[in-house]
């Protein structure tokens, strides 16, 4: 009986139990950022080329556009009939200023070498640098056909090389900014955006779908750029499980959200009335359109790679330097032969 229950013990410590089981992890945050990513630029892409055919191609897009950019009565131009035409030359002067465009692409490339994100700063300098070749190449190739349609030009302006460029470089930033800083910039900078695509109409050099265009072919260039980083660096999409925020980070978002709502406000009550007291309804009705779609445009890449960190990898000697550091400090003796 002793024996049996010695060899019972024995064998019942031998046999595995029951252990529990595992969660299985989730599907999309296991999903490599740079597939999502291209899927992004894919659909941009799309709209892009949605945007042109409807606009350019089709009879009620080319109405559509002049109905909300009509070209003045004298002299043919789309130029806008309002007291803005001034300040928005003047903001399409500064922003197109060679030195300045210099002075911001370096910032790209300095801030990304200070965060150890140089890699990133390079591919948003390019992003730029290709908006502005693809935007006035597109305008070159593609025609606009004469549709017949009162107060119609038969000028290609589709996409605003402008737009894309502000758009473009807003979200360079976005590749070389901590994830915290992006939040931060995505508002301010959007409405940056805003306004230079807003100056582009009023002073008549684009018509609203060339604004559109300008936004999508920027955030399209910023999903294939952050698709290239992040598929170098391995990164996966791990922002969809289910996580505890801390609560400085709680405290942080509603500061966050307070901001946003507060501009909000401030857009509502201060400066819509007094753009509707100054333009056009047609031409209001353009602006309040573009702000919207870039608005949601930045927003929508900007929680994509919310959780996305596109600092460099460590090269080779910098790994072999962690592992000789790691094992002085575990105090193993070296050994000898």
């Amino acid at each position: 009986m002793v024996g049996m229950s010695l060899g019972s013990s024995y064998i019942g410590r031998l046999a595995p139990g029951p252990r529990p089981a595992r969660p299985l992890p989730h599907l999309r945050a296991a999903a490599p950022l740079g597939r999502l990513l291209l899927g992004a630029a894919l659909g941009h892409l799309l709209a892009l080329a949605l945007t042109y055919a409807v606009f350019v191609r089709t009879h009620p897009g080319q109405w559509l556009d002049g109905l909300l950019l009509p070209r003045a009565e004298r002299g043919g131009g789309y130029e806008q009939q309002t007291v803005l035409v001034g300040p928005a030359r003047t903001v399409l002067a500064t922003f197109g200023n060679p030195a300045l465009l210099a002075a911001l692409l370096g910032a790209v490339l300095l801030v990304g070498a200070l965060c150890r994100r140089l890699l990133a700063g390079v591919m948003g300098v390019g992003m730029v640098v290709c908006a502005v070749v693809v935007a006035g190449a597109v305008k070159s190739l593609l025609a606009r056909p004469d549709l017949q349609i009162v107060s119609s030009s038969t000028h290609n302006s589709f996409p605003s090389g402008h737009v894309a460029a502000a758009t473009a470089l807003l979200l360079a930033f976005m590749l070389v900014l901590p994830a915290w800083a992006r939040r931060w910039l995505a508002v301010p900078g959007a409405a940056g955006v805003a306004v230079i695509a807003s100056a582009t109409m009023i002073a008549g050099w684009h018509r609203f779908s060339d604004a559109l265009g300008g936004v999508l072919l920027g955030v399209t260039l910023f999903c294939l750029a952050a698709a290239a980083v992040a598929g170098r660096r391995g990164d996966t999409d791990q922002g969809a499980g289910p996580r505890r925020a801390p609560g400085g980070a709680v405290g942080r978002r509603l500061v966050e959200g307070a901001v946003v709502l507060a501009v909000l406000l401030w857009a509502l009550l201060v400066v819509m009335p007094g753009l509707a007291a100054s333009v056009q309804p047609g031409l209001l009705v353009a602006i309040v359109a573009v702000t919207g779609a870039t608005m949601v445009a930045v927003g929508s890449v900007v929680f994509l790679v919310r959780s996305a960190d596109f600092v460099a990898p460590p090269g080779r000697w910098q790994r072999a330097q962690r592992h000789v550091t790691a094992g002085g400090r575990d105090g193993a003796a070296p050994r000898r032969g």
